[in-house]
């Protein structure tokens, strides 16, 4: 492929903190050149004329789900792969909860050797637990020396003496885990988050301590053991509070939120949308400015994108029959930008960095800095791009979210993967 040069283009390095108008020259899968004016470019170099576009480190999903292998007719490992790269996304892990579960060294071998040879960085979490209720740890040392980002079970471990336990056992492996904090008991038959817009909705409705609780919980099991822990899925202004505190006190933490539960709360629910059934749901008002504020503030460090695709008829049902999650990764970076940098709530660079280096940092992972002679992994963004979302438009198999049909505006035009 030729060199390409984009001028005028806005530069967001997460890594060091840079913002400036520069030009770039890219060839073969490196950074070239960076500087306010390039005149000294090959003679076959493709020209774009960037102005008003935004070139940033790649986007990074800490969490999300592929339907391959198991559920091919919701999502491929193909289509998912287009879906992160349409989005800006150049890294996402994915969370072992396929058909089989990925808890063994044959299960995520058989994965990786489909993504040999791809241009995408498809990444794995090994599972935690196994058995049909996830009461027994699977072997983590052995999972410890396939290539995954760490061990995930994507659903609340049932019982605590289980969590001291993999926490006890994972500390020398020096292994990323990451748990959601859910106590199933006190969720119930609950879909909606319990507060004014619950009883109004009619809908049975999910106390916040179902969250609070377990991550006290965990909490202490973090303390007692030391242990690392990345906070998945965090949801309620309760749990910001209690990370704050953990991070305060040392307790060696990081937490995540989801995209969802930072641009919308639940006063989106009077639609009924079924792409709006999530899991942890969508929180109050209260919720919603708190996980912002904590995500300025790096109480929550990353957000996520928790990407779940469903068929039309699995989700074309009443609400609380709905299975839980919806699509996310093309439409992420627009929205959030729309909502938050547009608007001047965050800065540009505070977004991209929850979106990119932050998550990496949460994996126990680096990213360099954007300059000469590194490895071009970037995303090329339009803010001001126009386009509708429907299945034309999208990569994803599925369109399970709230945004189909509606005009957006921001979107990304390229991405590099070094």
């Amino acid at each position: 492929m030729p060199a390409e040069l984009l001028k005028n283009v806005r530069l967001l390095d997460a890594a060091t903190g840079r913002d400036d108008v520069v030009d770039v020259l890219l060839d073969e899968g490196f950074v070239r050149a960076i500087a306010p004016s390039l005149t000294e470019i090959p003679d076959d170099a493709a020209v774009q004329d960037c102005a008003g576009w935004v070139l940033g480190t790649g986007l990074v999903d800490l969490y999300s789900h592929s339907g391959e292998p198991g559920n091919e007719s919701r999502e491929t490992l193909e289509s998912l792969r287009q879906a992160a790269a349409a989005g800006g996304f150049t890294r996402v892990a994915l969370l072992p909860d396929t058909k089989p579960t990925l808890d063994s060294i044959g299960a995520i071998e058989g994965i990786q050797s489909q993504l040999k040879g791809s241009s995408s960085r498809l990444q794995i979490w090994g599972a935690l637990t196994q058995g049909i209720e996830g009461q027994q740890m699977t072997e983590l040392a052995e999972l410890a020396m396939a290539s995954i980002v760490g061990c995930a079970d994507g659903k609340p471990l049932a019982h605590p003496r289980l969590v001291q336990r993999i926490l006890e056992y994972a500390q020398p492996l020096q292994l990323p885990i990451a748990l959601w904090c859910c106590d199933r008991e006190l969720q119930g038959d609950g879909v909606v988050r319990e507060g004014m817009d619950a009883m109004r909705l009619g809908l049975p409705s999910i106390p916040a301590i179902a969250e609070t609780s377990a991550l006290a919980t965990v909490l202490e099991c973090v303390a007692a053991t030391g242990t690392p822990v990345h906070l998945m899925r965090i949801s309620t202004a309760r749990s910001v509070a209690m990370i704050a505190q953990a991070k305060a006190e040392g307790l060696p933490v990081t937490a995540s939120t989801t995209w969802m539960h930072l641009l919308l709360n639940t006063q989106a629910l009077s639609s009924y949308d079924p792409n709006l059934r999530l899991d942890p749901p969508l929180g109050t008002p209260d919720d919603q400015k708190a996980l912002v504020q904590a995500i300025e503030s790096g109480v929550i460090d990353a957000i996520a994108i928790d990407h779940a695709a469903y068929t039309y008829e699995e989700k074309t049902v009443a609400f609380a029959a709905a299975p839980p999650g919806a699509i996310g990764l093309e439409l992420a970076l627009s929205l959030l930008w729309e909502a938050f940098v547009t608007t001047e709530q965050w800065s540009a660079l505070t977004l991209w960095q929850a979106l990119s280096i932050r998550p990496l940092k949460c994996l126990g992972q680096e990213v360099g800095a954007i300059a000469p002679h590194q490895p071009a992994e970037l995303t090329l963004f339009n803010p001001s791009e126009p386009w509708t979302v429907n299945q034309q438009t999208l990569k994803s198999k599925s369109a399970n979210t709230y945004w189909l049909g509606k005009n957006l505006t921001g979107r990304v035009v390229k991405t590099w993967n070094g």
